[in-house]
């Protein structure tokens, strides 16, 4: 399965394999942030912001 980023060098959405994709939390002042990050296949990072229950169902490991 695939989960769609948006690429800023591109200005378009990409599909990236769920191999090249991890789990990340970030913390903010005013608590936690959940989000992916992906390799692009020319490694160019993409970071992408996602709710906990997303977060939760997606079944990839966590950096």
């Amino acid at each position: 399965m695939a989960v769609e980023f948006y690429d800023l060098k591109l200005k378009q959405k990409v599909m990236i394999d769920e191999k090249n994709v991890r789990k990340v939390t970030f913390q903010t002042r005013s608590g936690v942030r959940y989000g992916l990050r992906a390799t692009t296949e020319d490694n160019r990072k993409l970071t992408k912001f996602v709710g906990k229950a997303d977060w939760d169902k997606l079944n990839v490991p966590t950096e």
